[in-house]
């Protein structure tokens, strides 16, 4: 992945609140898909609790309603709903990664055009392989 510009480092409170999102997914093979929506960062105790909301549609198949939901602690670290880890968010941008077994995810965050920010997901592995790219704007 490309060596992004430095930009101040973020901070937990910076992500706080709600914002729109464009998330384009591409796969190697097969049908792309496109989610449009909201992410809200509220405040709990641990942190902020993310939840994505919005409408998820494949090619070639109806629209469909989505969410996901992630706990965003202090350090910028990313739990799953279910309290697992999924990874670090780089303060200054940049890159990250999860292994999820047997798939490797390889995100890049890019706060260059801050409040506006994009993070992209390259996952490869023998059950996924595909490119996600969201977009986030302040709402």
């Amino acid at each position: 992945m490309k060596q992004l510009p430095m930009t101040d480092p973020r901070q937990l409170a910076d992500f706080e609140g709600s914002w729109s999102l464009y998330r384009r997914i591409t796969p190697q093979r097969g049908p792309g898909a496109i989610f449009e929506g909201t992410a809200v960062w509220s405040p709990v105790k641990d942190g902020l609790d993310y939840l994505e909301q919005g409408v998820m549609q494949l090619e070639g198949q109806p629209a469909m309603q989505a969410e996901r939901r992630y706990l965003w602690s202090d350090d910028l670290s990313v739990f799953f709903e279910d309290g697992r880890f999924f990874h670090a968010v780089p303060a200054q941008g940049g890159e990250t990664d999860h292994w999820c077994d047997p798939d490797m995810y390889k995100g890049s965050y890019d706060f260059t055009q801050w409040p506006q920010f994009e993070v992209k997901w390259r996952v490869t592995g023998p059950r996924k392989d595909y490119l996600s790219q969201t977009l986030y704007t302040r709402s």
